[in-house]
């Protein structure tokens, strides 16, 4: 408060000096003037901010250090922890999304080999228009997935963090609570990652399954025509 005053009365004797003498001045002494009248204005604002700063808020005499620190941390495994649960809501439905975009890939993989030969060539050319559309949906939802994944993995250690800070500091069930939200946050993803996985599988174990029918299919074609050669 004592300085506070101080740079009261400062800017106080400060004004009164400059309207005690007013001398006509030139246009580049006037804009010089301005200049330094802006100046003055950000340091007076300045130091008076920092005066403030200086003064501690008003708290509650029954408390002390220790009690608010155990208190910010408990604030701060609260905060954290509702980042890593949204994050992971984010995350659990980015990888739903994509397992379900990679099985229907699945489906139009199988549907192509279930007709193979019996399309038309523009049947077989709108057939994978969709499939090459179906794999740049993949894609953008392996781009996204990525992207929370990063996200997520942020929010984990900034929830060791803290938890780490609120053990330090004897808030022991604000430690808790935040591991507890960690470990089913951990759970969570490991089973959506799961999905992913599995999905992933059987979409490579679909594409081999397409090549050999298709390759199939090609010798099926060629043996017709020679077993016409042999007839002739």
């Amino acid at each position: 408060m004592a300085a506070l005053r101080q740079w009261r009365t400062y800017l106080s004797v400060l004004r009164r000096s400059s309207r005690g003498v007013r001398p006509s001045l030139s246009p580049a002494a006037q804009r010089t003037r301005t200049v330094r009248n802006a100046v003055f204005t950000s340091v007076s604002a300045v130091a008076a901010g920092a005066s403030l700063c200086a003064i501690p808020f008003k708290q509650d005499g029954d408390l002390s250090h220790e009690s608010l620190i155990r208190r910010a941390a408990s604030l701060a495994t609260d905060s954290s922890s509702t980042f890593l649960s949204q994050t992971t809501l984010a995350l659990i439905e980015a990888v739903t999304q994509y397992s379900k975009a990679v099985h229907t890939l699945i489906g139009l993989h199988r549907r192509y080999l279930d007709s193979l030969g019996k399309w038309s060539s523009a049947e077989e050319d709108s057939v994978w228009q969709v499939i090459i559309g179906q794999r740049a949906q993949i894609n953008e939802r392996r781009e996204e997935v990525q992207r929370l994944e990063l996200t997520w993995a942020s929010a984990v250690r900034l929830c060791e963090a803290a938890a780490e800070a609120a053990f330090s500091s004897g808030a022991e069930q604000a430690c808790i609570t935040v591991k507890t939200h960690l470990d089913l946050a951990h759970r969570q993803a490991a089973e959506v990652r799961k999905l992913a996985a599995d999905a992933d599988k059987l979409l490579m174990q679909t594409k081999v399954l397409e090549v050999e029918r298709v390759a199939q299919h090609a010798e099926e074609e060629e043996e017709v025509p020679e077993a016409y050669l042999r007839e002739d």
